[in-house]
């Protein structure tokens, strides 16, 4: 057994989340439609982690142990554990195709995202108002 064992329980927990947690979690996928459009999920992630530990006598005090070379070792008995949880919530999905690209946000309170994805359309239509000449103004006599 390398080191302490607390750092054995640490690194057998990060190892799993290593395996649960990877790039496809946050950016899925691609799906392709049948009219060639690309789907792409988005997630949040959200994990936490916590590893604890403590050496402790029993009523006989500590126990005696031969180390590697013969020479007699104290051995405190150990006791830990560790925990961890992982949170994966969708957030939006990109959609690529018909020559542009669009961010669908999931929830319905996705107000400024919607302005933002509008953004260059609404200045594509103002730049075209304002290239207008004016038409002149008539006044007709009473």
């Amino acid at each position: 057994m390398d080191g302490h064992p607390i750092e054995n329980l640490m690194r057998t927990a990060m190892e799993s989340i290593k395996e649960m947690v990877n790039v496809n979690t946050i950016i899925g996928d691609a799906v392709e439609a049948p009219d060639g459009t690309v789907i792409i999920p988005v997630s949040r992630v959200t994990f936490g982690f916590a590893a604890g530990g403590s050496e402790f006598c029993g009523k006989g005090g500590q126990e005696k142990d031969r180390g590697d070379k013969g020479e007699e070792t104290k051995k405190i008995p150990f006791g830990g554990g560790s925990g961890g949880g992982i949170s994966i919530q969708p957030v939006a999905f990109m959609v690529v195709g018909q020559g542009q690209i669009r961010l669908l946000p999931v929830h319905q309170n996705a107000m400024w995202e919607r302005v933002i994805d509008l953004a260059p359309q609404i200045l594509e239509q103002l730049r075209t108002t304002l290239k207008r000449t004016p038409e002149p103004i008539v006044v007709q006599p009473k």
